[in-house]
């Protein structure tokens, strides 16, 4: 396998591309803004899905399923959000093709429109409130805390595989609670949940904060959000949760019968992460020579690669790989034995180390009789010889290990950079020159914040949840303000 590519320094961005593509993990469709996910990449995403769904039913949620279709009226009831959707919404018209009179293939049947349009589920907050109606009359119908795992469809015009596309998979939670504090601890649980997961299993540092009212969720009185720092420099969201209070009730009026006997609105939320999250991990960690996974989410953890000139020696290997195999499947350990000898010991090599493999043994006659391996990181290249007994504890380590380094070498890098600016030149100076995040006063009011976005093409990333009160002036128009915001450009 070919593995040389862009590097980043030359153009992150055709690296990136060069990643996804050579590391067999997506690729472009024919229906363009729309992705091919690999049977790689998916593998990875399968990972994910089960990690977050184990998270998601260890705090009570349980999953089911919702039309891909939303009539075009659901849309219009809750105002912002049908305003923060419609420049992206694909519309179905008709119901039937017929074959072209003229010979042209099929077109169309004009007698085959909808009495309604039906939007191709940009987000579910509409049909599930509408379900939700017909589920809650009593406070003991509450909570409902329900999660889904499904596509959806945004029709972007500038599309990039994982971390913007057309269509995409993802899991979105929508929760109906009788009391608002219900609602916001829910909000705030599950952008733990999200935080916990990237940091403990994608090995991604995360910023948990507060969007501005410019920056909400269409349709929410607050967006809870996991901001991450690629190695661009550039941020990505990686985890929304909103408090959607009281607005999607109204909206579809569903109310329930409280404890007092009287009739109250439901409060809500919603909350979601996608295959972007895929786009985060290969920015996060990988490097030159391809992908670096982190081993919780590596589709093969251990790649065992024989080498050997002779039948009996290939015989002899197998026979040693296939116990440590066995004891490997035993720790819940993914291991691939690849003994096709139809590909050079070399070019195997170079593709698992593309591939992000966290890693690599290597097994040849001398190994056998000396009772040794040749172990390899991807994360470090380093090499380490290690005894047959006991290996499979050995292995066990170093994954740990290797999760460890990875994550806090994302962090390291996190940490140099995050910027303290106090005024405007050394503002666009530090995203010109230096990237990452930027701490910087605002005044607190949209005017500002959109003339920053207009100027700089940074937006304001989250107001930390740790953020300490501090009187300061506006990086921008020099008005007072009692704290600092997150600045960065990002994808």
């Amino acid at each position: 396998m070919a593995k040389s590519f862009t590097t980043r320094e030359e153009n992150y961005s055709q690296w990136y591309n060069d990643i996804v593509k050579k590391a067999d993990l997506a690729e472009n469709s024919a229906v363009r803004g729309c992705m091919v996910i690999k049977p790689y990449g998916y593998a990875i995403w399968e990972k994910m899905q089960r990690a977050l769904d184990d998270m998601f039913k260890e705090t009570g949620h349980v999953n089911a399923y919702f039309p891909i279709f939303i009539p075009k009226s659901f849309l219009s009831r809750e105002a912002s959000h049908v305003e923060g959707f419609a420049k992206e919404c694909a519309v179905v018209t008709h119901y039937r093709l017929i074959n072209d009179p003229e010979g042209n293939g099929v077109v169309v049947d004009p007698e085959a429109k909808l009495e309604e349009e039906l939007i191709v589920r940009p987000t579910s907050e509409t049909i599930i409130w509408d379900t939700y109606k017909n589920w809650i009359q009593s406070y003991r119908d509450l909570p409902i805390l329900c999660n889904q795992w499904a596509n959806v469809v945004r029709w972007e015009m500038r599309t990039r595989l994982f971390l913007r596309t057309a269509e995409f998979l993802w899991q979105e939670g929508h929760t109906a609670h009788a009391t608002r504090e219900e609602a916001v601890e829910e909000t705030e649980k599950m952008l733990r949940v999200y935080a916990d997961f990237a940091e403990k299993f994608m090995a991604m540092p995360v910023i948990k904060g507060v969007k501005t009212p410019n920056e909400r969720f269409a349709g929410a009185e607050d967006t809870y959000c996991i901001e991450a720092l690629m190695q661009d420099g550039k941020a990505l969201q990686a985890g929304t949760s909103h408090f959607l209070g009281q607005n999607f009730a109204k909206a579809f009026d569903v109310k329930f019968l409280n404890k007092e006997n009287q009739q109250e609105y439901v409060w809500a939320t919603s909350w979601g992460v996608s295959t972007r999250l895929i786009g985060a991990l290969i920015m996060s960690h990988s490097d030159d020579n391809g992908l670096v996974l982190p081993p919780k989410l590596a589709p093969i953890q251990v790649v065992i690669i024989p080498i050997y000139k002779t039948d009996e020696q290939r015989a002899a290997i197998t026979e040693k790989v296939n116990d440590l195999v066995a004891k490997l499947k035993i720790k819940n350990i993914s291991v691939k034995y690849d003994d096709d000898d139809s590909k050079r010991s070399g070019w195997k090599f170079n593709e698992y180390e593309l591939k992000g493999v966290p890693v690599r043994i290597a097994i040849g006659p001398r190994d056998l009789e000396n009772n040794q391996v040749e172990i390899a990181r991807r994360d470090t290249f380093e090499k380490i010889t290690a005894s047959f007994n006991d290996l499979e504890n050995t292995i066990e380590k170093l994954l740990v290990d290797i999760q460890e380094n990875i994550y806090n070498r994302a962090l390291k890098f996190r940490e140099e950079n995050i910027r303290k600016v106090d005024n405007w030149d050394e503002f666009i100076s530090i995203l010109d020159e230096k990237a990452g995040f930027v701490s910087a006063h605002w005044d607190g009011t949209p005017e500002t914040e959109e003339k920053i976005k207009e100027l700089s093409k940074a937006t304001i990333r989250c107001i930390p949840f740790d953020n300490p009160e501090e009187e300061g002036k506006c990086v921008l128009t020099g008005k007072p303000s009692k704290q600092r915001v997150l600045f960065a450009r990002a994808y």
